[in-house]
């Protein structure tokens, strides 16, 4: 590769990734629905026997929403249109702790919304609560294909404490029950109870003929994007099936595939089949996430559906994609028909709260998977499946001990740096050692320049002789990288880490934007992470067999690598500068004070030979 062509495609490359994170995001492909889902979101009538129709009972701002909906669903055939859940006096009711406030709507005798009291909407409203299922296709845990019964079946409140709700309601022989039951936590840092609710639906047959009972789904609710620079990477559905957990991705509704590879068909709903010990749909940093007793065999169901387009006060404009997703599991009674006086029962607990894996990881089966810790192929490759947890748990422990989200994530950075310090400290010495082996490569180059074969051997007898590991050197990248992709995957996914500050940065699940010039951010840690790399490298030794060639790759790699990182949260650049900063001073100290121990790499030529002191005599 010659320097004309080596610049030509690293500026090529350079081009390509600003073009990925500066340039503007495409809007989603289109998805085709049916009509009819718009118009069930606006559906009237009565339903049969006690059950009465939400869109009939609602007061009418709720009107407003539904149209806008359904106008919006008429434009873009692939969204299904969205309305918020009529409020209720006769019939709401509110299940509350410390954490979380469920707001649960006779409307299908479900859960209308929750709100979490420890995470704000929005950063400038710290008082206003984040709250999940705001604007929904159907309240969490709504019976779903269970026509008369469902979201827009009214059913009736007939107990409500505290801590525990029941709903009821008759279509012609069947009696349906529901209750929900929440907790207060034993231990309010770790206890997944803060924002788990216990759910039991309930059938009896109250004929005299058997009754049969079709096979239902539960739905479980509606997330959308947090922000405007939320592009939706975790707005999915998930369902586990005991070993892997499987994700259809928001955008994956539509059929469109990576660059049409892969695609599909766009469908209003895309199924997931197969075992489910739970399901989830979630966004970046919150998720509902149901486990029922007895797991369902035939899978889950992903809705991509309108939601408003989210602003962020930073960006100053709405998101480019403004779809959100809904999904149902899909679970069956466990028998064909019903016998007159019998009852059946779905049961189960849903956790529906933040992504906090202190929390996930001591429900019962593995809900943590939810995170997204290793669900692609880098991800598995660099184990961020262990290290990503590890991770997490050492940056609470770090928390609890100093109160800042910023300072946790320096100490953690440190501590993880000495973990590694034997084999950098050795990496860094390999890398000397080699660095004064120069002289002699030299000679060899020299000695076999019309021989490869020959001087291949040569070098390796020399690296062999002076017991030097030519892949030394590469250990501390091999070390670094699964770290780096682990913390990256753990912040993205953290929900402690949201609107949390340090130093200048407002959010460090965020960039620390200070200003703009010409609308260009002007993001201070990733610039500094890139001014560390550049120092880091021109301290450390060069190998003797890195050609021209590889160098200059290697002096490019950190401005690329602060192109690439320009965006990301300044939680990762803050840990990846404190890396860059201690690396530096460690390298500091191996320039200084290590030893080569092969006296003889100076000493001795490729014949083994002495080589001649050329050095002037001191007078």
């Amino acid at each position: 590769m010659d320097k004309k062509n080596l610049t030509i495609g690293v500026a090529l490359l350079v081009a390509a990734i600003a073009v990925m994170i500066f340039g503007p995001k495409p809007p989603p492909p289109p998805v085709t629905a049916p009509a009819a889902a718009a118009a069930a979101a606006t559906a009237g009538g009565s339903s049969p026997a006690v059950i009465t129709s939400p869109v009939a009972a609602s007061p009418t701002p709720s009107a407003q929403p539904v149209a806008a909906a359904q106008s919006v669903a008429a434009t873009d055939p692939l969204l299904t249109a969205v309305a918020t859940v009529p409020a209720d006096a006769n019939g709401d009711a509110v299940l509350a702790n410390d954490f979380v406030e469920v707001r649960l709507t006779p409307f299908g005798g479900a859960i209308r919304e929750v709100a979490f009291k420890k995470y704000p909407a929005t950063l400038d409203a710290p008082a206003a609560p984040y709250v999940f299922n705001a604007r929904t296709v159907a309240p969490i845990l709504a019976l779903d294909g269970f026509a008369g019964l469902d979201q827009r079946a009214r059913y009736e409140r007939v107990s409500a404490t505290a801590t525990e709700v029941t709903y009821r309601a008759v279509l012609g022989d069947l009696e349906v029950t529901r209750r929900y039951k929440l907790d207060a936590p034993k231990d309010a840092l770790t206890d997944p109870a803060a924002y788990l609710v216990r759910h039991e639906t309930t059938v009896r047959n109250l004929g005299a003929q058997p009754a049969p009972l079709p096979p239902v789904a539960l739905a479980l609710g509606t997330a959308g994007l947090l922000n405007a620079r939320d592009f939706g990477q975790y707005l999915n559905v998930v369902r586990y099936d005991g070993k892997s957990a499987s994700f259809t991705d928001r955008d994956g509704v539509a059929g469109a595939g990576f660059l049409g590879i892969g695609g599909h068909a766009p469908t209003m709903e895309q199924p997931d089949a197969g075992p489910t010990v739970w399901a989830a749909v979630k966004n970046q940093n919150f998720a509902s996430i149901y486990t029922p007793d007895k797991p369902g065999t035939a899978g889950v169901a992903t809705r991509r559906v309108e939601l408003p387009a989210p602003t962020d006060a930073a960006a100053g404009q709405p998101a480019a994609r403004h779809a959100g997703v809904a999904g149902v599991v899909r679970l069956d009674f466990g028998v064909p028909a019903l016998a007159p006086g019998a009852t059946a029962s779905l049961a189960g607990s849903l956790y529906v709260g933040p992504t906090e894996y202190v929390r996930l990881s001591r429900l019962d089966h593995d809900e943590s998977k939810a995170m997204q810790f290793d669900r692609n192929w880098y991800t598995h490759l660099f184990l961020s499946g262990y290290v990503a947890p590890l991770q997490n748990w050492l940056m609470n422990v770090m928390h609890r001990a100093v109160g800042n989200w910023g300072v946790a994530i320096i100490l953690m950075t440190l501590l993880l740096k000495v973990v590694s310090l034997p084999f950098t400290l050795a990496a860094s010495r390999s890398a000397k050692r080699m660095a004064k082996l120069q002289p002699l490569m030299q000679a060899v180059r020299e000695k076999h320049k019309d021989n490869p074969t020959k001087l291949n051997q040569a070098t390796m007898e020399l690296f062999k002789e002076h017991k030097i590991n030519p892949l030394g050197g590469c250990l501390p990248i091999l070390i670094t990288i699964p770290l780096f992709v682990g913390f990256f995957t753990m912040l993205q996914g953290t929900a402690e880490l949201r609107f949390q500050g340090f130093l200048w940065a407002r959010d460090l699940t965020a960039p620390d934007t200070v200003g703009h010039v010409l609308g260009f951010p002007i993001n201070i840690m990733p610039l500094l992470m890139g001014a560390t790399m550049i120092f880091q490298m021109r301290l450390t030794p060069t190998s003797p067999t890195v050609d021209s060639t590889q160098a200059t790759m290697m002096k490019i790699m950190p401005v690329m690598f602060t192109f690439f990182c320009y965006n990301f949260g300044a939680g990762l650049a803050l840990y990846s500068t404190i890396n860059g900063l201690f690396t530096i001073a460690q390298q500091l100290i191996v320039n200084k004070y290590a030893q080569d121990n092969d006296p003889a790499a100076m000493t001795a030529g490729p014949s083994g030979k002495p080589l001649k002191n050329v050095t002037p005599k001191k007078k």
